[in-house]
């Protein structure tokens, strides 16, 4: 009897050529183990550094960012007990919570890394469902068929040796990409493992940074030994509140109000482009940048996680702490003669009018509840491989002044590439451009 097709391996052959596959040729070693901390597999690589940068996955790379994020987050929190037996407690919880902070925003942008790779794979899974349901039919039929029945040609002896050739060059390739099928799936499972462990350790140390949270605002108010290079007038002050009608006009009353307050503390200006912003956060709108209203201000708005800890960049003296208008509670800060630093939007406020704070030190905490820790964790891990914020995120406004004209303080503050930015600037294929990220690291 005839047959109309060709035989199994030339079709097998022809589709592999198809679809562009390739013989595999050698491979650096790996050998994969257990994460102590629970992170998922992580996969050592022996060989050539140009072989191990290729035989990394992307989910592994993203997978051991995220261990090292995770275990930052660990060292911080354990912290807490040394922090409470610090001489200067304010101090040591302001490191606590920004090095929990810190790591948080580490652990955020390796889960978005993971995000992305899963969806690329799922994607190249998508648009090639058609040549994988060939190929996967072919290795499916030569499982099932006897070997000397696929060698078998109907044209002969010479026909049938020729199959027997193109098996053995079949076989390979096939196996190449069941090989690479299999590995696609794991990388899938990494992610799934990344972001349940990234959950687990969110939710573990939530309570822990709510109480350093707790104890640093206790902690401010108990001490008492503040530098206080001079004290406003409080009536002085209280009609200027009173007077003003928005935060232009407040802060430049504040600049009219001149004190002696002595020689300058550094060299501000020298720290121009240098210095870090007062919390970590996503800059929503930048200098000048219109709201949804079409309002343009000339500071940043940077959402920041609930309870985000706020801190100077610089040394500077407290000129006014408080509610001011619809901007809740506001801190001016005078880093430098003639400079004023104005952070608005914190849910509480450190310190009083004239002392005299060190770079690093907390003005205060943004507001919002991160809710139950199971829950926290989950919603943060999903935010985070979205490539958005948490849904309960603070708004914080930063502006900086030189007399009574305002700064670009893009100009000024260190903008570094952790969080994207208010759009998603993710190349089609799967790699990512320069972000414009805005945080104190």
């Amino acid at each position: 009897m005839s047959r109309s097709t060709a035989p199994l391996p030339a079709l097998a052959l022809a589709l592999l050529t198809a679809a562009g596959l390739a013989l595999p040729g050698p491979a650096p070693q790996a050998q994969t183990v257990v994460s102590e901390h629970g992170l998922g597999a992580v996969t050592t690589i022996s060989g050539d550094a140009t072989d191990i940068a290729e035989a990394e996955t992307p989910a592994e790379a993203a997978g051991r960012a995220a261990a090292a994020a995770a275990q930052s987050l660990r060292e911080a929190i354990g912290k807490l007990d040394q922090a409470l037996t610090a001489d200067d407690q304010v101090i040591a919880l302001t490191e606590v919570i920004r090095a929990y902070e810190q790591g948080q925003a580490a652990l955020r942008d390796s889960l978005r890394r993971a995000a992305l790779r899963e969806s690329q794979l799922r994607a190249d899974f998508e648009a090639q469902r058609e040549s994988l349901a060939r190929i996967v039919g072919v290795m499916v039929a030569m499982q099932q068929s006897p070997e000397t029945l696929m060698l078998l040609h109907p044209a002969g002896a010479t026909s049938t040796a020729q199959s027997g050739m193109i098996l053995s060059a079949v076989t390979p390739a096939l196996q190449a990409e069941a090989d690479r099928l299999g590995a696609s799936l794991d990388e899938i499972a990494t992610v799934r493992r990344i972001e349940q462990a990234a959950a687990d350790s969110l939710a573990r140390g939530l309570a822990d940074v709510q109480e350093a949270r707790r104890l640093l605002a206790s902690a401010v108010t108990d001490r008492s030994s503040m530098p206080v290079r001079f004290g406003e007038d409080p009536k002085e002050l209280t009609a200027l509140l009173a007077s003003a009608d928005t935060l232009d006009a407040f802060a430049d009353g504040i600049v009219t109000m001149e004190k002696d307050i002595g020689a300058p503390m550094a060299d501000f200006e020298a720290a121009q482009g240098s210095l870090a912003l007062p919390a970590l956060g996503r800059v929503l709108r930048g200098h000048d940048e219109p709201d949804e209203n079409g309002i343009r201000r000339p500071g940043l708005t940077i959402a920041t996680q609930p309870g985000a800890l706020v801190t100077t960049p610089w040394p500077a003296t407290i000129r006014y702490r408080g509610p001011l208008l619809d901007y809740g509670n506001v801190m001016i800060v005078e880093p430098a003669r003639g400079y004023l630093l104005v952070v608005a939007g914190l849910a509480q406020v450190f310190g009083e009018t004239g002392d005299v704070l060190i770079a690093g030190e907390p003005m205060g905490l943004m507001g919002g509840q991160e809710g139950p820790a199971a829950e926290f964790g989950a919603a943060f891990v999903e935010a985070a491989a979205g490539g958005s914020g948490p849904e309960n995120a603070q708004k914080l406004y930063v502006e900086l002044r030189k007399g009574k004209e305002t700064l670009d303080p893009a100009e000024w503050f260190v903008m570094n590439p952790v969080m994207s930015p208010g759009t998603d600037t993710d190349t089609p294929d799967g790699g990512e451009e320069a972000e414009q990220v805005r945080t104190t690291e």
